[in-house]
């Protein structure tokens, strides 16, 4: 079976698909067979932007698919090296049955408690109902200042969740990529590119 890594968030608006393009667009160039599961079916954000990519001649991130269920998502891992789930924009129990089998639950989150407590929330629920807590870790988005981030992580491990190293900063750069089909490893600027990886 291959790795799964699902990107879950309790609300929109996170950097959740943004992160989870990042590492398909990475996992992908570094060789490894890559599916990605968009279950957000009202909006199919995923989706959307590796069509955009494909349209204009970028290389393939691997396979895209849409789904409703997550256990059709999840049938998929046996046959590519990495599964990267993109949940929906809210919890459910689709978000608890991903976070069962998953090796790593990564919660996007910005850097205001009107993100961080509701990922926090999410990450107890999720250690409540079966998943590790090592299986679990936020990672800060759309940050913009050193404090801000200090502060961040600070409330996260006082939380008792580990934190990504790095952050995803507040960029210009990183949205016009995605508009235009690439990750935020693909971005004009080398050291935006660095930054993301």
């Amino acid at each position: 079976m291959g790795k799964i890594i699902a990107f879950v968030s309790q609300k929109g608006g996170v950097a959740k698909s943004t992160l989870a393009r990042g590492v398909a667009s990475e996992a992908s160039k570094s060789g490894l067979s890559v599916k990605v599961a968009d279950l957000d079916t009202q909006q199919g954000t995923f989706a959307e932007w590796h069509r955009i990519r494909l349209n204009n001649s970028f290389n393939s991130i691997g396979s895209v698919e849409v789904f409703a269920k997550a256990k059709d998502a999840i049938d998929q891992a046996d046959h590519y090296d990495l599964l990267i789930i993109d949940g929906a924009a809210r919890a459910s129990s689709a978000t608890l049955e991903i976070a069962k089998i998953a090796d790593l639950v990564i919660l996007p989150t910005c850097a205001s408690r009107d993100d961080l407590t509701p990922a926090i929330r999410l990450a107890h629920e999720l250690q409540q109902k079966g998943t590790p807590n090592k299986d679990i870790a936020l990672a800060l988005t759309r940050v913009g200042t050193q404090s801000e981030i200090d502060d961040a992580r600070e409330f996260i491990q006082q939380s008792g969740y580990q934190v990504l190293d790095g952050e995803l900063q507040e960029k210009p750069g990183y949205r016009q990529a995605q508009n235009d089909g690439l990750s935020i490893t693909e971005t004009r600027y080398k050291s935006l590119n660095e930054k993301a990886d």
